[in-house]
C-alpha cells in the first residue's frame, strides 16, 4: 500500500485553514477558560509555522496576540 504524502502547499493550506477555524473557537470561549490556554498554545504553534514558511498572517490573524 502507498502512502501518500502532502506536498508542501497542502500542507500550508492545511495549518492556514486550521489557524482560522481554531481562531474562531478562541474568539467564542471566555479567555480565562482553560479550553481558551489549551488552544492559545496551538494558536502559537500554528503561528509560528505559519509565519517561519513566509505567510504574511496579517489580513487572517484575528487574535494578535
Amino acid at each position: 500500500m502507498k502512502v501518500l504524502e502532502m506536498t508542501e502547499k497542502e500542507m500550508m493550506q492545511k495549518n492556514i485553514e486550521e489557524f482560522s477555524r481554531l481562531q474562531t473557537y478562541m474568539l467564542l470561549a471566555e479567555k480565562d477558560s482553560e479550553t481558551y490556554k489549551a488552544m492559545k498554545v496551538r494558536y502559537i504553534e500554528l503561528k509560528i509555522i505559519l509565519t517561519s514558511s513566509g505567510i504574511n498572517l496579517t489580513e487572517i490573524d484575528r487574535i494578535k496576540k
